[in-house]
């Protein structure tokens, strides 16, 4: 406040005065209530907070050019390097985070400053603790990226592979680099390679849908020799369907199923090996064919089956022929036999019939019928 020719300031605690005479700091005023003498009115006082507050770089600079002794008494200026990384705390609070190239100046009058430097030259990686301290919103200084259990994580620092990282949560010092972590899912995979016209040796037009089970094995191979795993095996997979195809007729592709995926098996093996990644099965799913040729095919396998089933059919005639023929040779040397083929033909007919009369005769009684009716050899002639 000015009175006449007093400038009167009043400072409170947590606070300092700046005054200037004619634009030019002259002094510092502590907390408390100040008279100055200002007759031509040439003074300004600027009342500022100083607890855990920064001051403008800009106007450091100038201080500090003008009044040295103030800006050493007054201020913590904190400056990074290429390549540095700056935690600075608040009284033991870790409040801001500086990039390389950045400056930052701290009223030190009533707060701790203290200043942790990071070479991140040397390391890029982020430790626990200084990961509990900074920010995380700064995406642009730290990566992070989590490993699972069933995956590879490779770090790549500038495009250069570094290191194979074990499963678990990772951090990486962003500032001035290219960082990256590629991921790769080392569990078996299935490919489906969808249906695709080709013709077959006897020029039969149909589609072939397979399946295939991969998995990577040397992931650092895998990522510098294939861009791209299921597309880069879906190619070579339809690339030996059509050469297999190609060679067979329609009869040996839908005959010979365990021979074209083992024929399959062996191409894809062969290109692969080198490549890190293992193809566990490969196999065909599905032949679709033509509407026209699938009627032709279902009428040849139905005649197929017919003509099966009556060579079965006659088979068994001739059975049942040949050991009727049996048997009648068998009565023809033995009346007995034949006899008792008689009487089961009789209680066959009994079990049909709910009543049967019989005659022996006139002036015969039972007894003279059944003696008839069982004998079973003729009477011997005198």
């Amino acid at each position: 406040m000015t009175h006449v020719l007093i400038l009167r300031v009043t400072v409170k605690d947590g606070e300092r005065a700046l005054v200037t005479r004619n634009g030019r700091l002259e002094r510092v005023l502590a907390p408390g209530r100040h008279r100055l003498f200002d007759p031509r009115r040439e003074l300004a006082a600027e009342v500022l907070g100083v607890v855990r507050t920064e001051f403008p770089a800009a106007r450091y600079a100038v201080l500090k050019a003008a009044r040295p002794d103030l800006a050493a008494e007054l201020f913590e200026a904190v400056e990074t390097k290429a390549n540095e990384i700056a935690i600075v705390s608040l009284d033991g609070r870790p409040v801001h985070l500086m990039v390389p190239w950045e400056s930052r100046v701290y009223w030190k009058v009533a707060t701790r400053i203290e200043v942790e430097r990071i070479d991140v030259a040397e390391d890029p990686r982020v430790s626990v603790r200084h990961l509990a301290m900074i920010e995380r919103n700064r995406p642009t200084i730290v990566t992070e990226a989590v490993v699972e259990n069933h995956e590879a994580g490779l770090l790549y620092v500038e495009g250069r592979l570094v290191e194979r990282l074990a499963p678990g949560r990772h951090a990486f010092w962003v500032a001035g680099r290219k960082i990256e972590v590629k991921r790769l899912d080392l569990r078996p995979q299935v490919v489906e390679i969808t249906a695709q016209e080709m013709l077959t040796r006897d020029r039969i037009a149909l589609r072939v849908t397979l399946t295939a089970f991969r998995r990577i094995v040397d992931p650092e191979r895998v990522v510098a020799s294939v861009p791209d795993v299921d597309a880069w095996l879906y190619r070579l997979v339809q690339f030996a369907i059509r050469e297999a195809v190609a060679g067979r007729s329609l009869d040996e592709v839908l005959q010979a199923k365990a021979a074209l995926d083992a024929e399959l098996r062996d191409y894809v093996r062969a290109r692969v090996a080198e490549s890190g990644v293992e193809v566990t099965e490969l196999g065909v799913k599905d032949v679709i064919l033509p509407g026209e040729i699938r009627e032709l095919v279902n009428k040849v396998v139905e005649a197929e089956r017919l003509a099966k089933a009556n060579l079965i059919r006659r088979q068994e005639e001739t059975a049942a022929t040949r050991s009727l023929l049996n048997t009648a040779k068998l009565m023809e040397e033995n009346p007995l036999l034949l006899r008792l083929k008689e009487l089961e033909s009789l209680e066959r007919l009994v079990e049909k019939v709910g009543r049967i009369d019989l005659h022996a005769g006139e002036g015969a009684g039972l007894d003279a019928l059944l003696t008839r009716l069982v004998r079973l050899k003729p009477a011997e002639t005198a």
